[in-house]
């Protein structure tokens, strides 16, 4: 069969390495869990009860997507860049109304990331009822270290997650505090969407978040999974 005729080339497939491993994970899609938990929520002005409450999510592009360790301009349009520590779960197995006990299998490995957010865009527009795109899905936004195979990891429960703004503690929180827990958030995102290989889905940010400036290093890490870095570049 011949190759397609673009009338342009494609952009390359989004990929993050795996540990261990000299092949890549190619990134299908990002998706994103708002106020997972409970001192964050309080924090943004909106507490949740989970007795009476659902989880909720927003997405990616794959194309913000940037590795560990880069160094990304201070983007255009807001004047309040925010860090975001979050634990990534790698789908690595179709999965459609998956049911918990079912959902592990789902499951091709771990990653700490940054959900970086256009904090002021973000607010504006979500007091407005409006989508949050312009705060949280631009350039260069997910950032993520590689990807860790689940191993013997098994369904992580627990673990110390934190993150630094230039060697100063901002957020630091446990696993253990996530509002929905692995197995709820990958049962109740496949009720809406069918699961794919190469999904990520950002798990959520404990409290803490703020703003970085140019020049300002961040590094976080997450126990048993891996340690995330980033610099903050010039504006464009």
């Amino acid at each position: 069969m011949s190759s397609a005729n673009y009338v342009f080339t494609p952009p390359a497939t989004p990929s993050l390495p795996v540990s261990g491993n000299s092949a890549r994970f190619p990134v299908n899609r990002i998706f994103c869990v708002g106020r997972n938990y409970h001192a964050h929520a309080v924090e943004m002005g909106r507490p949740v009860d989970k007795a009476t409450m659902k989880p909720f999510y927003f997405t990616k592009s794959p194309s913000a997507l940037v590795e560990s360790g880069a160094t990304v301009p201070y983007p255009t349009g807001t004047g309040n860049y925010h860090y975001e520590m979050e634990l990534v779960v790698a789908i690595g197995a179709p999965g459609f109304r998956v049911s918990e006990a079912d959902a592990p299998r789902l499951i091709y490995g771990y990653a700490a990331g940054l959900d970086m957010t256009r904090r002021d865009l973000q607010l504006v527009a979500r007091d407005q009822g409006r989508p949050w795109d312009l705060g949280k899905d631009f350039e260069k936004s997910a950032v993520c270290t590689p990807i860790l195979p689940i191993g013997d990891l098994g369904v992580l429960k627990s673990g110390a997650i934190n993150l630094q703004v230039n060697g100063e503690t901002r957020q630091t929180a446990d696993l253990s505090q996530l509002i929905w827990n692995i197995p709820e958030l990958l049962a109740d995102l496949s009720q809406f969407y069918h699961l794919e290989p190469g999904d990520i889905i950002y798990t959520g940010t404990p409290e803490g978040v703020g703003p970085v400036k140019s020049g300002d290093r961040i590094s976080g890490h997450i126990d048993r999974v891996g340690d995330v870095a980033l610099v903050i570049g010039q504006a464009e």
